[in-house]
């Protein structure tokens, strides 16, 4: 699906694993800014049920963050959906 937002108003938003299955996605592309603090209820409100958010870590631009950061995902921003992953 192809947006016609500016990619200076979005930012890319990568999932993985757990993350992928539930969103049928691997990236897309959301509007900027966003709240760091209001990312997961954005995903929530796109993706009911995405329990998997519970666990999962945030990457913002290669670096870690927490999902009650005060910091805001900007346009031209990169976002990971890092779940949890086991082996055995």
């Amino acid at each position: 699906m192809a947006s016609n937002t500016p990619q200076s108003e979005t930012f890319t938003i990568h999932y993985f694993a757990a993350a992928t299955t539930h969103t049928s996605k691997n990236t897309e592309l959301l509007p900027a800014p966003l709240p760091i603090s209001d990312l997961f209820a954005e995903l929530e409100r796109r993706y009911p049920g995405f329990d998997v958010l519970k666990s999962s870590a945030i990457s913002l631009n290669g670096g870690y963050v927490d999902e009650g950061e005060n910091g805001v995902i900007k346009g031209g921003d990169e976002v990971a959906i890092i779940p949890p992953v086991s082996s055995g």
